[in-house]
C-alpha cells in the first residue's frame, strides 16, 4: 500500500491511541499516544523520531538541525540499521547501514495490546529494485514497536529463501541526556570493545563509560545497559535480547560540525547506545528460519 494518510487512518487508526499525518518534509508519520506518553514514528525508515513517556522528558534526542527528505536519514530518534552496519564491506558506494533507516516501510498491523495496555504498531521493509540489486537475498523483515509503560521494538528478518545469509543490524537510539560529561554508561564493565577512533584497538572496559573525547566504540558480547544521567535525575534501562554487540557513540565537537545536522553543541545533549548484532556478532540466519532483534526502554527516578 501507498503512504495515504486518509487510507493509513481509516485501516490502522486507533482512535485516541494511533493516528497519521503528514510530518515535516512531507514524510508520512505515526504518532502514538495513551496513558503511559507518546511517541512519533517516520514511515519512512520506521524510525521513532519522539518518546515522552508521561510526566517525563523526552527520551530520544532528535537534532533540532534534523533534515527530512525523501530518501534521506534522519539525524536522531531510532534509525534502523540493516542489513549491515557501517560502511558496506565491499561497495563504497552502498549507504552506510544499510537502506533500511530511508527506505518506506509499510503499515501491516495495529491494535490495543491488553498484555501491557500499550499501543502497538507494525512495519514491514518494502525494498525496491535498488535495494534487490545491492542485497539479493530473499527474506522479509519487520518491526513492532509498543508504546506501554517502557518503549518495546522488535526488529525480526525471516529468511524466505533455499541458502543462508548473514546479516549485521543495530537499533541506532540517540538517546537525550542532560549533558554528556556528567553522564555514565553502566553495564559494560569487563567486556571486550573496539575502540573505532583509535583505528580498532581492541580494549577492556573498566566501570562505567564517560565521555570526554570523541566516542566510537563496539562491545562483544554484551548484555543489558544503565544511562545514568544525574542532571536529569533519571536513568534510562536499556534491556535487550538476542543482541550480542553495544555500540557506544558520540561524535564530539569536531566531527558534529562536519556532520552539519547536529545542530549547535547537539553532542552535548545525545549519547548513542546501540543494541544490534555487528561485526563478528552478524548473524547467520538459515533458510526457512528467522531471527528476532529486540529492546526495551524504560526510566526510572534516581533517588
Amino acid at each position: 500500500m501507498s503512504n495515504d494518510i486518509d487510507s493509513l487512518n481509516a485501516r490502522f487508526g486507533i482512535a485516541g491511541e494511533l493516528a497519521f499525518s503528514e510530518g515535516p518534509g512531507g514524510l508520512a508519520l505515526a504518532e502514538l499516544s495513551n496513558a503511559h506518553g507518546s511517541a512519533r514514528v517516520l514511515l519512512q525508515g520506521a524510525q521513532i523520531i519522539d518518546w515522552t513517556p508521561r510526566d517525563q522528558a523526552p527520551v530520544i534526542w532528535l537534532s533540532p538541525a534534523a533534515r527530512f527528505t525523501v530518501g534521506k536519514a534522519v539525524r536522531g530518534g531510532v534509525p534502523v540499521c540493516w542489513p549491515w552496519f557501517g560502511p558496506h564491506a565491499i561497495e563504497a558506494d552502498y549507504p552506510a547501514h544499510g537502506f533500511a533507516r530511508s527506505a518506506f516501510w509499510e503499515v501491516v498491523a495495529s491494535r490495543q495490546s491488553p498484555e501491557n495496555a500499550g499501543t502497538e504498531l507494525r512495519l514491514r521493509l518494502q525494498r525496491s529494485g535498488a535495494h534487490v540489486a545491492m542485497w539479493s537475498h530473499d527474506c522479509e523483515t519487520e518491526i513492532t514497536i509498543n508504546l506501554a509503560s517502557a518503549l518495546g521494538m522488535e526488529l525480526v528478518t525471516r529468511n524466505s529463501g533455499g541458502v543462508a545469509f548473514t546479516v549485521s543490524e543495530a537499533l541506532h537510539t540517540y538517546f537525550a541526556v542532560s549533558d554528556i560529561h556528567r553522564i555514565g554508561v553502566e553495564g559494560l564493565d569487563g567486556c571486550v570493545f573496539f575502540d573505532k577512533v583509535d583505528a580498532g584497538r581492541q580494549c577492556l572496559q573498566h566501570g562505567p563509560v564517560t565521555f570526554c573525547a570523541e566516542t566510537d566504540r563496539i562491545y562483544r558480547h554484551t548484555g543489558d545497559c544503565v544511562i545514568e544521567d544525574p542532571g536529569l535525575a533519571r536513568r534510562i534501562r536499556i534491556r535487550k535480547q538476542d543482541s550480542a554487540s553495544t555500540v557506544v557513540w558520540n561524535p564530539w565537537i569536531d566531527k558534529a560540525a562536519r556532520l552539519g545536522d547536529m545542530g549547535e553543541d547537539g553532542y552535548l545533549r545525545m549519547v548513542c547506545v546501540e543494541s544490534g548484532n555487528v561485526a563478528g556478532d552478524a548473524v547467520t540466519i538459515s533458510a526457512g528460519d528467522r531471527h528476532r532483534l529486540a529492546v526495551q526502554y524504560s526510566v526510572e527516578s534516581l533517588s
